[in-house]
């Protein structure tokens, strides 16, 4: 009994050993480039998960041609964000409005500020595919042909203010009862405004044409996974530490 129970103790050593080995080599910077397992697979599913969404915001746009034509006139408010402002994101209401209306110059009917206030009129079907526009171009790690188009405004600080602008945009139209256009914009929103700003600068890469690493990486986290549980049970069966079925009492 003791014998087996030192061979199961040996053997759950040895197991945990290796996984932490294992474990030590996934966090050298052994990879291309010269990071770790774990930056290198996350750079890598970021841009697998890019690849899956370029077709995303040229659908937007085409979808916008649909409110062509269809005016919009309301006065949009932009409050201070303090959590976007906690995230590094630069979020005063008065700057907001600012930067709205700069890059609805051009494309809107009116875009007049008054402190945190924007009283805007103009073409939806327009607007949108002016926000998607720059989205794509971010998308594309265009920024410097954003920033051309904004005096004194970055390609970020563009695209986050056509964030701010549909998000504000989508709220007005749902209180004005026009469900449509207000489902369009927050399309507009999710599909095209913030996966331009969330994949700048992340090349776009297909899954199809890495099968090989994404099934490699499924089979390695499943067995991985699995050694350390074996290890620990040899570890536990070494110090006499089992399951067994309990008895039934009669009554």
């Amino acid at each position: 009994m003791a014998a087996s129970k030192g061979k199961s103790m040996a053997k759950g050593l040895l197991m945990g050993v290796v996984f932490v080995v294992v474990l030590i080599l996934m966090f050298s910077p052994l990879f291309p480039g010269g990071v770790n397992a774990f930056t290198y697979s996350d750079d890598l599913f970021n841009a697998m998960s890019k690849g899956s969404t370029e077709s995303y915001i040229p659908k937007q746009l085409k979808g916008a041609e649909k409110y062509a034509g269809k005016t919009v006139d309301l006065t949009l408010e932009f409050k201070d964000g303090e959590v976007e402002e906690a995230a590094g994101y630069h979020s005063v209401g008065t700057e907001i409005a600012a930067n709205v209306a700069k890059v609805l110059s051009g494309v809107a009917a009116k875009a007049e500020v008054s402190g945190n206030k924007l009283a805007f009129s103009g073409d939806l079907g327009a607007v949108l595919k002016a926000g998607l526009t720059d989205a794509q171009a971010m998308f594309d790690g265009k920024n410097e042909a954003i920033a051309a188009k904004y005096e004194g405004m970055d390609a970020k600080t563009a695209v986050f203010a056509w964030w701010k602008l549909f998000r504000e945009l989508n709220r007005k139209l749902i209180i004005a009862n026009k469900a449509g256009e207000a489902k369009a914009v927050d399309s507009a929103l999710k599909k095209g405004i913030e996966l331009g700003y969330n994949f700048a600068g992340i090349p776009a890469v297909k899954a199809s044409e890495n099968v090989a690493i994404l099934s490699g990486s499924l089979v390695f986290y499943v067995v991985y996974t699995l050694w350390w549980g074996m290890a620990i049970m040899f570890i536990f069966e070494g110090l006499g530490l089992v399951m067994k079925k309990g008895k039934k009492k009669e009554m």
